[in-house]
């Protein structure tokens, strides 16, 4: 396994003279971008540069290369494997409710006797993150890893943009598949957010659209919360993401955060769903807390992967974490490449995080950071 790791950024173009010559069918390329490098004739250029190889991208709210953040830029990984196959897949969402269908489809093409993960790029607006999830776990079997996150436009949450056959598409989830035994995965993510106020029930929710809770305005009791803030949303709801348990006896909850408000109707769409007769809470930032468990997540990763004599390392965290965190943001790159001083780091801040928790199935997360490695014994 071969990998290298580079970016492009105007005014200043490629970091390297020539791009790698690792070109092939086992390769992948994985690009990263500013939202609005759709039109990039550096973005083509590096296409049409691999045309045997698998390529990956999406458009961020932050690029994350080796322990810097650029915005729009290009951050650029190349990875040729020597012993695994590699196969992709991508669909079109006309809409939110198209989520499941696209992932059981995008699973019934990668689905072989000896695939061993997947690793999932998806748009950031269009899409409802736990139908996708959904789709993608009931053709997988448990034992495929599957791991990615959505696509991000900075604070703005109006368009985003997936790769697919290399050209940047919205609406578009795309997926790669990693087959034999020569593979090796590592995955941790964890969050790093504190719980106030009550625990509050769902009464009113129809998928990732959330109307009431406790029988009052969801909007207008979040606008309360957020006080003078309530005038930045949705940009400012990402500081005070919701904790979902779908039922008393869940010991683990799930983050949900905000894509969009409709005043109209007083309701929030969040990026995965909020299900009736669940249990929500408040929470807010602690910033010593988030780059611990940025640390943490990396360390999750690291164990299952130390052996390996070269790795890729991909960082998927959520665009709130940057907007709480600010100027210390580069803290939580730093402690990941502490925890994973071997492997190359690239990654994205996102709309929303695809991963397990601990050993269990993929779910959908938000306000994580998340880490994906890759390796070959």
């Amino acid at each position: 396994m071969k990998v290298e790791v580079f970016s492009h950024r105007d005014g200043r173009g490629w970091s390297i003279p020539a791009f790698p010559a690792l070109d092939g069918n086992q390769t992948l390329v994985l690009v990263f971008g500013g939202a609005r490098k759709v039109e990039s004739l550096p973005l083509d250029t590096l296409v049409s540069g691999y045309p045997h190889a698998h390529v990956m991208g999406c458009s961020t709210a932050g690029e994350i290369l080796g322990q810097s953040i650029v915005d729009d830029s290009l951050a650029v990984a190349i990875c040729r494997f020597d012993g695994t196959p590699l196969r992709s897949s991508s669909k079109r969402l006309e809409s939110a409710m198209d989520s499941f269908l696209v992932g059981t489809s995008i699973a019934q093409e990668l689905l072989a006797a000896d695939l061993r993960g997947v690793f999932v790029l998806s748009d950031g607006t269009k899409v409802n993150g736990s139908e996708l999830v959904r789709g993608l776990n009931r053709v997988l079997p448990p034992e495929v890893l599957v791991t990615g996150g959505l696509a991000g436009d900075g604070d703005r949450f109006t368009k985003t943009w997936v790769l697919d056959h290399g050209k940047p598409t919205r609406g578009c989830v795309s997926a790669i598949g990693f087959y034999g035994d020569r593979i090796v995965f590592g995955h941790g993510s964890k969050g790093g957010w504190d719980v106030f106020g009550p625990e509050r029930i769902v009464t009113r929710s129809w998928g990732n659209v959330l109307f009431e809770i406790d029988g009052l305005s969801a909007l207008d009791l979040y606008k309360r919360y957020l006080g003078d803030l309530a005038s930045g949303l949705p940009a400012n709801a990402l500081l005070f993401p919701l904790r979902l348990r779908r039922k008393k006896t869940d010991t683990r909850g799930l983050v949900r955060t905000i894509l969009s408000i409709d005043e109209k109707v007083s309701s929030m769409t969040f990026a995965g769903d909020i299900p009736e007769g669940s249990l929500v809470q408040f929470m807010r930032a602690n910033p010593d807390r988030l780059v611990d468990g940025a640390a943490e997540a990396a360390r999750s990763s690291r164990n299952k992967q130390e052996s390996a004599q070269e790795s890729l390392a991909i960082a998927i965290s959520c665009v709130g974490r940057r907007l709480v965190l600010a100027e210390r943001a580069e803290e939580e790159i730093e402690a990941v490449g502490g925890a994973l001083p071997a492997s190359q780091l690239i990654g994205f801040y996102s709309y929303g995080e695809l991963s397990p928790c601990s050993d269990e199935r993929c779910d959908l997360h938000n306000q994580t950071m998340t880490l994906t490695t890759l390796s070959e014994t």
